[in-house]
């Protein structure tokens, strides 16, 4: 399944804001799943989610669906390393995401559901209140299995 070239450009139109951000590139030297940095997950994450909307044809905020896939994991630290950070990871990062994001960033409600809800099933007591943020963590679940077990392709060539 591929993009339409006028597909392709509505992507790279609703991504551009976030991805001219210097804050939004410092996504890239972090490490997110096997040798995927978080901004690779991020764009991964944001481009299926538009792609499985558009092949399905579902009638979903595409521009909210990109914009808050894209800063799902705005949370801007190596996971990897023990920290001072209470909690967790898997459980605080949607909200350190958010607050990071809402700092930098003009947000709709639908954005800031995808990004704080994005871990749902993990955070169950705080399930998705929009289709579109099911939709981003499906597809980021999706993306994390195929980098962890990297067998991902290169949506560059897409």
């Amino acid at each position: 399944m591929k993009l339409t070239e006028t597909e392709k450009q509505y992507f790279k139109g609703c991504a551009a804001e976030l991805l001219k951000s210097d804050d939004v590139q410092l996504m890239d030297t972090f490490i997110q799943h096997a040798n995927v940095s978080c901004l690779e997950h991020s764009i991964s994450v944001a481009y299926y989610s538009y792609l499985l909307c558009r092949k399905l044809n579902l009638s979903v905020d595409y521009r909210s669906i990109i914009r808050g896939a894209l800063l799902h994991d705005f949370f801007l630290y190596d996971w990897h390393l023990s920290s001072d950070r209470k909690g967790l990871h898997g459980f605080t990062h949607p909200k350190t995401a958010l607050a990071n994001a809402e700092e930098h960033f003009p947000l709709n409600n639908m954005e800031k559901d995808i990004i704080v809800k994005h871990m749902w099933p993990l955070t169950f007591t705080n399930p998705p209140k929009y289709k579109e943020s099911f939709i981003v963590s499906l597809s980021d679940k999706f993306c994390s299995l195929i980098e962890i077990l990297r067998i991902y392709p290169s949506i560059i060539s897409h």
